[in-house]
Formats: C-alpha cells, structure tokens, sequence
C-alpha cells in the first residue's frame, strides 16, 4: 500500500541532491532538455522568453547540466541556450549532440560522423552558444558509413585540444559501446528510456554498469503520453509517432491510480521510477516552461520507492505492453540501439 499525501502536490524544494558523476563531471541528478524551446520545430510553437525563464530557474535550483543538440531548429536551439547562459556560463555542464543532417524544409537527411564534419560542427556550436568549450559532445546517432572508432578518435582530439570536456554516446547498441569506449572513455550514453521504452535493461544498461558509464535518460514521461500531453497540431512532430495513435489508455490511467494513491503527480512518480532504476541514471526532463518544470523537479522530493512499490509499477505498466514503436519505421533505422 503506498502511503503519503492526500492530493498531488508539486514540492518546491528539492530533497535528493547528491549529484552523480558523467566522466569528469558532477551532475545535479536531473537535467534540463532543451530540444522543445525555441524554434526547433519539435513540439510547435513555443516562446523564447519563457524558454529562457525555463532555463534560469533551472540553474537557480541546481540543475546544472543542459542539453541541446546543433540540428534542433537547425542552430536556433544552440542559439536560444546560448542566450540563456550568457552571465551563467559557470554554473552550466553544456550537452550537446551533432551530426544529423537537415533539409531547408526541415527534413533529415542522415547522419554524418566523418572526423572533419565532427569538427566542423564543433566549429559552429562553439559559436552559436558563444563558449570555448561544451562539456559533453556526442554523435546523436551511429553514422553507419563510418567506423565509431574515427568519429570517436575525432573527438578525442577535440578533448585534448581543450574545446571538449569528456565523450558522450546517443542511442547506441553494446557492441558500438565497447569499441568507441575502447578509443577514449565515454561519460554518459543518452538514450530513451521510461516505463512505456524499457530495452536499455536487457543488454545495454549491465554493459553500462560494467564499464563505469552513466546514463542521461530521455523521453522519461514518454514525450508527454505518461501524463496526457497530446500534440496540438501537425507542427509537433509526436502527431507523426505511432505511440501516440495507440491505443495506450490502459497504461497511463493505472500509473495516475498509483500515482494518487502515493500522493504525487503522474509526472513525478514516473521520473521517480526512472531514478529508482539506477544510480547513475540522470532523467533528461524536457521542460519548456516553469510550471513543467516545477513539476519535474518535484520528483526529487518522492521518497524512495521500495522493491515492492517497484514491482507493483512495472505489473501494472509491463515492460512491452505500450502499442506503437517510439518513432516512424524510417527513424527507427538510425537506432543502433535497437538492433
């Protein structure tokens, strides 16, 4: 039987600070994603002004490690963060993912991991954000045209040339793992990973656990699925993901009866779970305003969910039960993850 509240609340303190070490650095236990701000052309419309809010009262409670990605908006993500953190630079870890190529018309055109496109891209980064430095750089998917060990190794020279901190992967299966981790260490792997999105767990996470690599997870509430966020119009791009026309009723209604029972939010006991999987697990929360994130940041004040609070959860949101795949067949090809 969960106990606690009587109603949902939203905490406005946080309680579980220890941060968790991503290679060299130490990071607050959430993160901030960036991808929905700005003009990125994700999740539609959305107001720069608060964005940048979103941002700062993130900092102002300890969030220190943002992540954005040079495709997002085609630079304009990199742009709005760099805005952000102009007299903040100090108190941020910057993440940041390169390598998918994009039409003037938005669409992707594959991915390029060539070592001198890694620095190019690099180039412009450093720019649009206005550092000398990001903290985290990652490919954002497997270049599969050419060896991990040369875009790794590309990096790796960026690392000792001082524009980069440490080696993050995104969405990669074990067998990538281990050769670019076998080039130079390798902070973190991003990738998917919530109630609805379990299979990191079967081959990816132990491999993680053996070589000493964190997890920055995304997708935690499963672009809003988890919490009845649906897409407004065609501009976000989760009106084109089949999880969203599934039939996944069942599953979000069991996690909101848990979720009241124990006095939290949907939102909050679903990160908590996420948390609860693993100590080096760091939930991405993709919060565009400061209501969201107020929301999220609450999670951190959940008490620690119990083995039988646990395995309740997941008997009643099982592992393979969501209908739909998380993105379009043609996307899911760029996932080494899931091979």
């Amino acid at each position: 039987m969960f106990v606690g509240m009587t109603k949902p609340t939203t905490p406005t303190t946080t309680t579980t600070t220890t941060t968790i070490k991503l290679g060299p650095h130490d990071v607050f236990p959430m993160a901030l994603g960036c991808m929905g701000m700005a003009k990125s052309g994700m999740y539609g419309a959305s107001d720069d002004e608060e964005s940048i809010a979103t941002i700062h009262a993130a900092i102002d409670r300890g969030v220190n490690l943002l992540d954005t990605g040079d495709f997002y908006g085609t630079g304009t993500n990199e742009l709005l963060v760099g805005r952000a953190i102009r007299d903040r630079r100090d108190k941020v870890l910057l993440s940041v993912k390169f390598g998918v190529m994009r039409g003037p018309d938005g669409s992707f055109l594959g991915q390029d991991g060539r070592p001198n496109a890694v620095k190019n891209s690099l180039a412009y980064t450093l720019t649009r954000l206005g550092v000398d430095h990001v903290d985290i750089y990652r490919p954002s998917r497997l270049d599969p045209a050419v060896p991990i060990e040369d875009t790794i190794g590309a990096i790796a020279d960026l690392v000792k040339a001082g524009y980069v901190r440490a080696i993050g992967l995104s969405e990669v299966g074990p067998e990538t793992i281990r050769r670019a981790h076998a080039v130079h260490p390798i902070a973190d792997l991003q990738i998917e990973y919530s109630l609805l999105s379990r299979g990191p767990e079967a081959k990816i996470f132990p491999l993680l656990a053996e070589l000493g690599i964190g997890v920055t997870a995304y997708g935690v509430l499963s672009r809003g699925l988890l919490t009845r966020s649906r897409p407004a119009s065609p501009a976000d791009f989760r009106a084109h993901l089949p999880r969203f026309t599934g039939d996944n009723e069942r599953l979000v209604a069991a996690l909101e009866q848990i979720a009241a029972e124990r006095g939290v939010r949907p939102a909050q006991l679903a990160i908590a779970w996420v948390r609860a999987k693993g100590a080096r697990i760091i939930p991405l929360v993709g919060a565009r305003t400061r209501r969201q994130l107020d929301e999220s940041l609450g999670a951190l004040a959940v008490a620690p969910l119990t083995a039988d609070e646990l395995a309740r959860i997941e008997e009643a949101v099982p592992a393979g039960a969501v209908s739909g795949a998380r993105y379009q067949e043609h996307l899911m090809q760029y996932l080494d993850s899931e091979r």
